[in-house]
């Protein structure tokens, strides 16, 4: 292996440290946007029974914020639940942005590495061309032993640049559809909280109103 990279010359280190930060990035990625971290299951539930209950208070709508990325969304909006509809759709989706660019962390950087590496292959490709030119030119086409070490580096960067490159662009997508699916659910379960608050407010302003 180590022969591999010494034969790839010098373009081979920032190939490697490219390996190494996708690697870092996807495994990380894995495990922050596991389903059960960001759409934790029974919310709603949660939130429906601290209702029947009066237990909406400051401090169980900070442990719903502080719970998930969902109950950043759903506290967002419970905190504004006495005051109109507008300003509260306006507070959840506010919140849905930080959320969502807190999902995306690091997924720009996977990008560029899938983007640049096989740019720094192709680089290598070009100096190992050019060594092999500066070979014939030197030495002539007579002896292929000459040419072996420009072609090698041309072959061996390409193959690496290529190597790291397709499975940072394929968890890049990848990772792109997961969010772009958790942020569906969050709206869907934020629009029913949406609706949820509107009855209320509209109940307890019909129990409030004088009979007339």
């Amino acid at each position: 292996m180590l022969q591999f990279v010494l034969a790839g010359g010098w373009l081979m280190i920032p190939i490697l440290l490219c390996s190494v930060l996708a690697t870092a990035i996807t495994l990380e990625r894995f495990w922050t946007l596991r389903r059960a971290q960001v759409l934790p299951s029974g919310i709603g539930e949660q939130v429906t029974d601290w209702a029947s209950r009066h237990e909406l208070d400051k401090k169980h709508i900070q442990q719903l914020r502080l719970g998930s990325p969902l109950g950043r969304v759903l506290a967002a909006g419970l905190i504004n639940r006495h005051r109109p509809r507008e300003v509260i759709k306006e507070a959840v989706e506010d919140t849905g942005r930080h959320v969502v660019h807190e999902l995306e962390r690091f997924l720009n950087t996977l990008g560029t590495v899938a983007g640049v590496t096989p740019l720094l292959g192709l680089l290598g490709t070009v100096v190992g061309m050019i060594k092999v030119f500066g070979a014939i030119v030197e030495h002539g086409v007579g002896n292929p032993g000459v040419l072996a070490d420009g072609i090698g580096q041309a072959l061996i960067t390409t193959a690496a640049g290529l190597t790291v490159a397709i499975p940072a662009f394929f968890f890049y997508r990848y990772f792109q559809g997961r969010i772009n699916e958790y942020v569906i659910s969050m709206e869907e379960q934020a629009m029913d909280l949406l609706e949820a608050i509107e009855r209320g407010n509209v109940a307890q302003h019909r129990a409030n109103a004088p009979w007339g």
